[in-house]
């Protein structure tokens, strides 16, 4: 299942989940106390696969949580009931839960960190994010310290890869030094495929299954569940 906290609503889009300002979205799990399992929607290009959708809503979230009981909590408490609804109704155990979250460290994401176990960085491949991953990681500490001890920096995807470029390959190189047990082997290159596909309302997976960008996401996906397993 996906979560997408993010009010530009990018990973709902991809995946082709309706996420329009009349539909009910995490918005209403997070400030009015909705259950998630009234909000996520099977995705229609893949079995097996939900969202929780975003929509514009969520612009305003960070200032509405502000005064809200146990604001930094709320996420996890929706996902553990959600968990127990599965359970309860026969329905199949859910793999993994992924949360896309916004580019920055406000309410939304802090819910995010609070209700995972595992971060999962995606990093471009250029100086600015070697920066940015910095500054992240300070966040991600303080989020142990104060509100989820359990909350561990897991997994590293390198990605917008240019093999053609020594800055690329000097990144790369600089990540995996510094993270070596974190990084994926696989790496999502630059490509025209993985960039058109959310025109279609689509991932690469099911627009261009035999592209290399979607075969790379394969392997990371691939390498990503062989860690997952005891």
């Amino acid at each position: 299942m996906v979560i997408d906290i993010d009010p530009q609503g990018n990973a709902s889009t991809a995946l082709g989940v309706p996420h329009h300002a009349e539909i009910d979205s995490i918005y209403d799990v997070l400030i009015n106390d909705f259950a998630l399992a009234d909000v996520v929607a099977q995705c229609p290009d893949i079995d097996n696969l939900y969202c929780a959708p975003a929509t514009i809503h969520l612009a305003g979230a960070e200032i509405e949580l502000v005064s809200l009981v146990a604001r930094e909590q709320r996420l996890r408490r929706a996902i553990d009931e959600y968990v127990r609804f599965r359970e309860n109704n026969g329905q199949e155990r859910l793999d993994f839960i992924f949360i896309d979250c916004p580019p920055s460290l406000g309410l939304l994401t802090v819910n995010a960190f609070c209700a995972a176990n595992e971060v999962m960085i995606p990093i471009q491949c250029e100086y600015y994010a070697l920066e940015g991953l910095s500054q992240l990681l300070k966040n991600i500490g303080m989020i142990q310290k104060h509100l989820n001890s359990d909350l561990v920096m897991s997994t590293i995807l390198l990605t917008m890869y240019d093999g053609r470029t020594n800055l690329a390959a000097h990144v790369a190189a600089d990540v995996r030094e510094h993270f070596p047990e974190q990084v994926l082997q696989a790496m999502i290159p630059r490509s025209v495929r993985i960039s058109e596909a959310p025109s279609y309302q689509q991932t690469v997976m099911t627009y261009d299954p035999s592209s290399t960008g979607a075969l790379s996401y394969l392997e990371a996906a691939a390498e990503l569940a062989e860690r997952s397993v005891p």
